[in-house]
């Protein structure tokens, strides 16, 4: 895959940490990698984004941000009260598609969930990942209430006819209780894709070396790593029905 869409079940998932892990597996398999960020909201133009914490933890990727908002909400929302033109899912789309010419892999990340307005005509993630005719990974939480936000959205790229290329549990807990154990086995079956990977609660804040060691034994072989879903539930469903 050129391009790989990654959005999530809402925000504060994991989006940007498992960007960076299929960003750090796909560059330790000699891949080179481009991280677009089309809008990013809630930081202010001397702190670091999305794209930039992506580098940080998975190495030598290409970044790109169309636009950069100061207030933490939905893009459309941002670009209005900023009084700053809105990023429109065409541009996303071009922007990608160019990175993809100089790159093997390009990862656009998403703000918040995959129907968050770009703009006020309502442009989305998902209508960018259509222009691209790009698979999605999908990001979604562990917990309780994740079968609900994951089904929701894994129903509207189906309504769309993208592609979900699957799901990353972006922040899996040490201490896993029941609802969390449980959806191991619930959340394939609702949204009738694989499970392409867990990611440890607080990768994030690990050294960097270790992250891009570690990153490929948490996504599935299709993102180019060596996590199996059958070992994993073994080994932490224990207890669950």
């Amino acid at each position: 895959m050129a391009v790989l869409v990654i959005t999530g079940t809402g925000t504060e998932v994991g989006k940007t940490v498992t960007t960076a892990a299929v960003a750090a597996t796909a560059l330790a398999a000699g891949r080179s990698v481009a991280v677009l960020k089309p809008a990013q909201t809630g930081v202010r133009p001397d702190e670091r984004g999305d794209a930039d914490e992506v580098a940080r933890l998975a190495g030598a990727v290409t970044t790109l941000e169309l636009a950069r908002y100061p207030e933490p909400l939905a893009p459309a929302t941002a670009a209005r009260r900023a009084s700053l033109p809105p990023v429109h899912p065409v541009a996303a789309a071009k922007a990608a598609a160019e990175l993809a010419i100089e790159h093997d892999l390009v990862l656009v990340e998403g703000a918040g969930g995959l129907l968050v307005r770009f703009d006020d005509e309502g442009g989305t993630l998902a209508d960018a990942a259509s222009l691209l005719d790009a698979p999605v990974l999908v990001v979604a939480s562990a917990g309780l209430g994740t079968l609900n936000t994951t089904e929701l959205t894994v129903r509207e790229l189906r309504r769309r006819g993208l592609d979900l290329a699957g799901i990353v549990i972006g922040s899996w807990p040490d201490s896993p209780d029941l609802a969390s154990r449980c959806n191991l086995a619930d959340l394939p079956v609702l949204a009738e894709a694989p499970l392409l990977g867990a990611l440890p609660a607080g990768a994030g804040a690990y050294d960097v070396t270790a992250f891009r060691a570690d990153a490929p034994s948490w996504l599935a072989p299709s993102l180019g790593g060596s996590w199996d879903a059958r070992t994993f539930h073994s080994t932490q469903a224990a207890g669950a029905p």
